[in-house]
């Protein structure tokens, strides 16, 4: 069976991602298990967790993501350190990577220079 992979990608922030996951892993497997997925894989990695679910078609996924339960899962992580994409995610290599920045490489700009001191001629 050819399954339609999707990684929902949890990462550190205000709190630690894996207190997502023990409050609402239950109620995801769950409600991917009775809505289609047919294989599922919870990974901790450096940067958080990630939950991968396959399902047999497109459709089983758009159902799946409009339940109330994954609607409130997803409502639960701050917006910023959370990462719903198709494709198998963490250290499996999504087929769309992640936005994370990158460092600059190449020369860095200058350290600012405080300005010389104003000289005040005073006559006397």
């Amino acid at each position: 069976m050819n399954l339609v992979w999707w990684s929902i990608e949890v990462r550190d922030g205000e709190h630690p991602a894996w207190q997502w996951r023990d409050a609402w892993s239950r109620s995801l497997l769950e409600a991917a298990v009775t809505h289609g997925a047919h294989d599922f894989s919870w990974q901790a990695e450096p940067f958080g967790v990630v939950l991968e679910l396959g399902f047999a078609g497109d459709g089983d996924w758009d159902r799946f993501r409009q339940l109330p339960a994954v609607v409130a899962a997803l409502d639960a992580v701050d917006p910023r350190t959370r990462y719903v994409y198709p494709g198998r995610g963490g250290s499996a290599g999504a087929v769309l990577p992640r936005r994370t920045p990158r460092p600059i490489t190449g020369d860095a700009a200058p350290l600012p220079v405080a300005p010389a001191p104003l000289l005040v001629a005073r006559l006397s």
